[in-house]
């Protein structure tokens, strides 16, 4: 078949993908080309097996058109979720159904020069278990912390490999396409197709962890900035209290609303003789027990509470200079943070309320994903389908859906 014959079934693909359930006519909108060239090749997707009909859409008035769905499990993709000290694993299916469990393995990344070695063997390591074939997997997307250049394959701030980029060593130790981006843009990517963003325009979301991220989502697309680096929301120098950040710089929003500042807050705590169900939690593990906080707080404990309250009232003042800076419709809290739910929105409506011109802060709804700790996942997964219908060199490998599109 002809590279563009091949590359339009892959867009079709793809549409699908993101739409769930699409008609001829949606189709040929989104890809710009006529009824008869989409018909044709959504007629030899569904006799290759990869595209279904899925019966008759609501009428709008006229006759109802016939909808089209993928199916699911002809083709995988496997995601891999990072932060500086836990990376998780998943193979999805193109319904962003996970058909192997969440892999989780500690895999600190700071001053870590076997890292991407690690990460490649694990990754390896889960495909195999899974038993799926590489030529049924079309790709790995790799969300990841750090300043990430995702066209060159980079990461400068972590997984460094000497003589090569991070994507070309991953693609030769796993003999499939790689692709990587920074986590926060990624979840603001799941966010946009699959997620609270969905059809809305000017979106700021924020990747509440170990840090503060942000993916900005600006008419409708995603905006990366002139190096894709943009989007660095917690290394805004919003404090004067002399900590020193992760930068290397003092008072950055960081240094007083991540996660990792909660738990160090609950240990100073109950240290001090703060009452609460916390006095049990190992803190060590930062994964637990930043999880334990989190369900204390929603379930009424009343230290992690006051703390969940705190660290949101900051990260308030942060969002009120993104609203002064970009008028966004909305602010859409995700990642592992968004796991304490609710209790985030009523401090951070107070800040708002003390720090941002009221004009302005009026039109803007501050939400809780509904995608939360799986956003990064299926962000990541996303990347590669953003990619799909891009021709990948990998040492040689053959284009994993070339047995699938004839």
């Amino acid at each position: 078949m002809g590279k563009k014959n091949q590359q339009l079934k892959k867009k079709i693909i793809k549409y699908l993908y993101y739409s769930d359930t699409l008609s001829v006519a949606e189709l040929c909108l989104k890809a710009d080309k006529s009824l008869p060239v989409i018909s044709k090749f959504l007629n030899e997707l569904i006799e290759e097996g990869l595209i279904t009909e899925t019966g008759y859409a609501a009428s709008s008035g006229g006759r109802r058109p016939l909808t089209y769905a993928i199916v699911p499990n002809l083709l995988y993709v496997v995601s891999v979720s990072m932060d500086q000290y836990v990376s998780r694993i998943a193979i999805m299916n193109l319904k962003n159904s996970f058909v192997t469990p969440v892999e989780e393995f500690e895999l600190p990344l700071t001053k870590n020069p076997d890292a991407s070695f690690v990460l490649a063997e694990k990754i390896e390591e889960v495909i195999t278990n899974s038993g799926i074939p590489k030529n049924k997997i079309a790709g790995v997307g790799i969300g990841m912390p750090g300043f990430v250049d995702a066209k060159k394959g980079i990461n400068y701030t972590f997984l460094s490999v000497p003589g090569k980029n991070v994507t070309e060593y991953m693609s030769e130790k796993i003999g499939l396409p790689v692709f990587i981006d920074n986590d926060s843009r990624l979840i603001a990517l799941a966010e946009l197709r699959f997620g609270a963003a969905r059809n809305k325009t000017n979106v700021m979301v924020l990747n509440v962890g170990w840090g503060v991220g942000l993916g900005m989502i600006l008419n409708g697309e995603l905006f990366k900035g002139h190096n894709g680096f943009a989007g660095e929301f917690s290394h805004i120098p919003l404090f004067t209290n002399s900590i020193l950040c992760s930068c290397g710089k003092t008072g950055c929003l960081e240094t007083e609303t991540s996660l990792m500042v909660v738990i160090k807050k609950v240990q100073e705590g109950l240290r001090g003789g703060r009452m609460s169900v916390l006095k049990d939690v190992a803190m060590e593990h930062f994964e637990q027990a930043i999880e334990a906080i989190m369900n204390a707080a929603k379930e009424g404990d009343q230290f992690a509470a006051e703390l969940f309250s705190e660290t949101g009232y900051k990260i308030g003042r942060g969002v009120a200079i993104l609203i002064h800076l970009f008028n966004p419709e909305t602010v859409i809290l995700s990642g592992r943070g968004s796991l304490a739910g609710k209790i985030w929105q009523a401090p951070i409506q107070q800040a708002l309320n003390e720090h941002c011109i009221p004009r302005l802060a009026m039109n803007t709804n501050i939400e809780i994903s509904t995608l939360g700790y799986h956003a990064e996942l299926i962000g990541a997964a996303a990347l590669v389908m953003e990619n799909f219908e891009r021709r990948t060199e990998t040492s040689g490998t053959p284009e994993p859906d070339d047995h699938l599109l004839k």
